[in-house]
């Protein structure tokens, strides 16, 4: 079973993990798939 996160009301598994690094800017996310992951994250 699960590990699943209570909270109050809501319950979550939470499978990924996005870090972003702020120390290089580099643009490694370009074209339709900047614009997939910008709207995914809003």
């Amino acid at each position: 079973m699960p590990d699943y996160r209570r909270v109050s009301h809501t319950i979550s598994n939470i499978k990924y993990h996005v870090v972003w690094v702020a120390k290089y800017r580099y643009k490694v996310l370009k074209g339709e798939v900047a614009v997939r992951i910008r709207n995914l994250l809003r």
